[in-house]
């Protein structure tokens, strides 16, 4: 009888759990009332128009017209996800984008077919606070946003100071803002220099509004958007912000960042038997946010550049972030004893240096003869 080497050299093998993987922040969400999806079923995610088809949408619906646009865009979005709104009984419509929002995790900015003003303000005031973090892109034909009129949507929702929702002005295309997300969704791919922003970009399928100068300006004083004409050649969607003025791309780089740097502390909590509550310790957490953020240095979304804020730790107003960010932690030394026995890590500060974007140039031409 052979006898077990186990009794000279005993192996064990342990495989450390799997790492959660993110959002990769590229699918939108679109909401309406046909009923192809039951209502218990709330979202179904599709990778195409012909995918809806096969799963007995016709063609003439809401939402299959909405996801054609939104599919239509350049670069083409992978995927999308279809939400039902029951209209029966009090489902209303915030409450059928909080269904949504229950049911798929997956997606990040959602569009209301049909949505009226009080629609848009309620989705608006919930997109806010919705977890995981969310956007919420609406179109409007309302003549009182390009005639500036007191109280009109855009007005409203900046008022409010909506960080989170992207609306444009367009009274002839339908389902316009679907082109925004559609192009926001395809845009997002997560490779290198991918970063983006929406202004000056074309919307396919989408009818330029002839519009004034006075009513372009108007509206984009609401902090609103809208696809026109520039120079009888360029048609244009400007200017690409939210309705607080914030950049739709500052908001969808910051979210990115801020959920793959919680991501991956947590996978460094939960994936190994402990992180020691010393300075290797939190050199362990050092690391864990740092590829974070080389991955949006990566993408285009930091760059170096001179530190302009209030001073953190070591680092100073004036100093220059050489690669566009710091990972700077406190001493576990300077830990007070009942964060010890809580057994919190210091505090920990990152400081970035967006990339920004130019959208705007002033060129002086001097000419001597």
């Amino acid at each position: 009888m052979t006898q077990s080497l186990n009794d000279i050299v005993k192996v064990t093998v342990q495989v450390s759990p799997l790492s959660a993987v993110n959002n990769t922040f590229d699918m939108g969400l679109i909401v309406g009332k046909s009923t192809v999806i039951a209502a218990a079923t709330r979202v179904k995610v599709y990778s195409g128009t012909d995918d809806m088809l096969s799963d007995g949408w016709v063609g003439t619906e809401p939402e299959y017209l909405a996801a054609q646009m939104y599919f239509g865009q350049r670069p083409r979005p992978n995927k999308v996800a279809i939400g039902r709104w029951d209209g029966s009984g009090t489902e209303t419509a915030v409450k059928a984008i909080t269904a949504c929002r229950e049911a798929n995790t997956d997606w990040y900015a959602a569009y209301l077919c049909g949505a009226a003003k009080a629609d848009i303000i309620a989705i608006a005031e919930y997109i806010e606070t919705a977890s995981p973090l969310s956007t919420f892109f609406y179109d409007t034909k309302d003549a009182e946003v390009s005639a500036g009129t007191a109280g009109n949507v855009m007005e409203t929702l900046q008022k409010a100071k909506r960080h989170r929702t992207f609306g444009q002005y367009c009274s002839t295309t339908a389902n316009a803002a679907v082109a925004a997300m559609g192009y926001a969704m395809g845009a997002n791919t997560g490779l290198a220099n991918s970063a983006f922003t929406l202004a000056y970009k074309s919307e396919v399928g989408v009818q330029p509004e002839a519009l004034t100068t006075q009513q372009v300006n108007t509206i984009l004083g609401y902090n609103g958007n809208v696809y026109t004409n520039y120079g009888a050649t360029y048609n244009l969607l400007v200017r690409g912000a939210m309705a607080d003025g914030v950049h739709f791309d500052e908001v969808l780089n910051l979210d990115m960042l801020t959920t793959d740097i919680q991501t991956s502390v947590m996978n460094a909590l939960t994936t190994g038997p402990k992180i020691p509550q010393t300075e290797e310790g939190v050199s362990l957490l050092v690391t864990a946010i740092t590829a974070p953020c080389e991955a949006a240095r990566t993408r285009g979304v930091i760059a170096p550049g001179v530190w302009k804020g209030a001073p953190v730790l070591s680092l100073k107003t004036g100093d220059t972030l050489s690669i566009g960010y710091m990972v700077l932690a406190d001493s576990i030394a300077n830990q007070s004893q009942a964060d010890r026995d809580a057994r919190k890590s210091p505090p920990i500060y990152v400081p970035i240096k967006m990339a920004g974007a130019i959208e705007h140039v002033v060129i002086g031409v001097v000419v001597n003869r």
